[in-house]
């Protein structure tokens, strides 16, 4: 389907691929994987003609649909279900077409708007597209939602669901589980699987990558190497190619050297001079085979705490959330010496709520916070990395908390984070995000923190940093609470799990096998529907509902709409307040927001009222 001859790539003047000369074939799903900055997304790019090879061909037949996720999402006024409906450019021109004609009540254009979608099988492309949503984590309220009123990661969440929808027969996904939760991880992974096209995949999830892969597309050094198999697979095969590479080498090195010595012994003996000549014919004609270049292995610490007494930091009866807006209620959470705790649930839900609560950085609206006196906490989320400034370096950062300490020192422990050398100095203007990322680790793991609080730390990670962080986390003497949607990190890090949904954290029992499970099951029975809400009465008020007079039906109607409206705008100003995106800007919105919701919930109980006054009277 896809073909590299002699293909090469440059960026700038970098070369990032050389040599390429490899074949994809339809209906493989092929993970790309390497170290950032060795052209995984610039082959994306050459694959969709936006950039052109330096040299040689590839080759992508013609009438091959490709599908992608869009970089930016425009700030529209369009409805979220439209956005990811537009994906089927067809489908949607026909049901435009249809409202289109509706409204004009031009009813041989609706025939035709019809007679369109039963050609293109677009009845049920609606259906599909609020699925999408739904297994991305959006609820059926914000489905008519602008996609300009949501928060920039939602917005990448829209940009997925729309390429989903595109048809393609080729889909390229460039980091798809960034900005995912882990319930939306595990939703993609099986609409993956059942994907009938190919599918290029890059990811520094390695759980993802063998949950879904058939093959593994290796660049590294310059090269493009192509593995059957998932990422373990990738990994075992690998290691055998470099065993043996390095037993040939060290053979001809050592038959090499043997010669040599034969030439350097004989070489000026009239009696030996022949065989030494034709040793040297011999050795001239050796292939010289190149040694292993073994990769360095990223090594990272987290050092051990200055003290570590037992108790750490608890929570009692705890109200957590933003202003007068309550996201959790009644948080009981105990942190001690040793702990590894996961929190799971869906974005929005409370965990990002729930570790600013344990932080302090959000003040709890009721209950208690205590802490040991020898706390030390080390928090990362992403504003941690937002608030690298722009125009200094590495050093100059670890140096603003280190005052007074050697350069050479900080120079040093820099090196270990893989800062080595002059990149201590460098800007971190120029840091992929990944750097950004390891610096702002490194620079919590200088203060020797006895807790560490993070809050998606492998984002924009590569995966040999991802390895190195499970490492370090596993041996860390401290405590730590997780929030992550990378299953490899938090199996090898975390013993104890929190379910963190529906207002409440609390333990969960069992492992990530089984909250999958548990979720595949309340997926099933919800069946992408909003839950009814029920309005409890008293037992003794409870009467067979009698049908409404035709007087008051409309009446009825009309106050059920209003219900249900209000419901919805109040749900969707809860999700706001509990998206943390919506606080980086200062909390000038945050009292805006808490504003409005108060103002929506006065109306609906209103509004509630009438509606049962109106049962009363019917």
């Amino acid at each position: 389907m896809i073909s590299f001859r002699n293909f090469a790539l440059r960026r700038g003047e970098r070369l990032l691929l050389s040599n390429v000369d490899l074949a994809l074939h339809a209906g493989w799903r092929v993970g790309v994987i390497g170290r950032n900055g060795t052209g995984k997304s610039s082959l994306f790019a050459a694959i969709q003609g936006q950039v052109e090879a330096d040299r040689g061909d590839i080759d992508v037949p013609a009438r091959v649909r490709i599908a992608s996720v869009a970089q930016e999402t425009p700030a529209l006024d369009d409805p979220a279900l439209d956005f990811v409906l537009s994906g089927d450019a067809l489908v949607h021109a026909a049901i435009m077409a249809e409202r289109e004609a509706v409204e004009r009540e031009d009813w041989e254009a609706v025939a035709e708007a019809h007679h369109r979608l039963e050609e293109l099988n677009g009845y049920d492309a609606t259906a599909r597209a609020g699925k999408l949503l739904h297994g991305l984590g959006f609820t059926p309220d914000t489905h008519e939602r602008a996609v300009k009123e949501f928060s920039g990661g939602w917005r990448v969440r829209l940009n997925l669901a729309r390429a989903l929808m595109t048809p393609s027969d080729l889909l390229l996904l460039d980091e798809p589980t960034n900005h995912l939760d882990l319930d939306a991880v595990l939703w993609l992974e099986q609409w993956l699987l059942k994907y009938p096209g190919t599918l290029l995949l890059i990811s520094h999830d390695r759980e993802f990558l063998d949950e879904i892969t058939t093959h593994t597309l290796h660049l590294h050094d310059g090269k493009g190497k192509l593995y059957t198999g998932d990422y373990t697979a990738f990994e075992r095969q690998r290691a055998e190619h470099l065993r043996l590479q390095q037993i040939t080498h060290e053979k001809v090195q050592a038959e090499r050297a043997h010669l040599q010595s034969f030439i350097d012994r004989f070489s000026a003996s009239a009696a030996k001079a022949k065989q030494a000549q034709s040793r040297v014919k011999r050795l001239a004609k050796m292939a010289d085979t190149e040694a292993v270049r073994v990769e360095r292995a990223l090594r990272i610490e987290f050092p051990a705490p200055a003290k570590l007494p037992h108790a750490l930091l608890r929570v009692t009866h705890a109200d957590c959330g933003y202003g007068d807006h309550t996201v959790l209620h009644q948080i009981g959470f105990i942190l001690e010496a040793g702990d590894r705790v996961a929190l799971l649930g869906p974005n929005g839900a409370g965990k990002s709520t729930l570790v600013k609560s344990l932080v302090g950085e959000l003040p709890l609206l009721g209950g208690e916070r205590g802490g040991h006196p020898d706390l030390r906490i080390g928090y990362f989320a992403q504003h941690t990395v937002e608030s690298l400034r722009e125009g200094t370096t590495a050093i100059d950062h670890l140096a603003d908390i280190a005052p007074g300490v050697a350069t050479q020192q900080l120079r040093d422990f820099l090196g270990k984070w893989n800062f080595p050398g002059d990149r201590a100095f460098e800007k971190v203007d120029v840091f992929s995000g990944g750097e950004r990322a390891r610096l702002a680790l490194a620079l919590i793991a200088w203060r020797k923190p006895n807790v560490l609080l993070l809050d998606e730390p492998t984002n924009h990670l590569d995966l040999d940093m991802r390895e190195a962080l499970a490492e370090a986390l596993s041996i860390f003497e401290g405590a730590i609470v997780l929030v992550s949607h990378d299953r490899h990190l938090i199996g090898l890090v975390c013993d104890t799990f929190w379910r963190v949904a529906d207002g409440v954290a609390q333990p969960f029992d069992g492992d990530l096998d089984a909250y999958a499970v548990w979720l595949r099951t309340r997926d099933s029975s919800a069946d992408g529907k909003a839950p009814a809400k029920v309005v409890a009465a008293p037992a003794e008020a409870v009467k067979p509902a009698a049908k409404p007079a035709k007087a008051n039906a409309h009446k009825l109607a009309q106050a059920e709409a209003r219900v249900a409206e209000l419901e919805s705008k109040l749900h969707t100003l809860d999700m706001d307040l509990a998206d943390p995106d919506q606080y980086a800007g200062g909390g000038t919105d945050t009292a805006e927001l808490a504003r409005r919701r108060d103002q929506v919930a006065a109306q609906l109980a209103e509004a509630e009222e009438a509606l049962l006054a109106l049962y009363e009277v019917a």
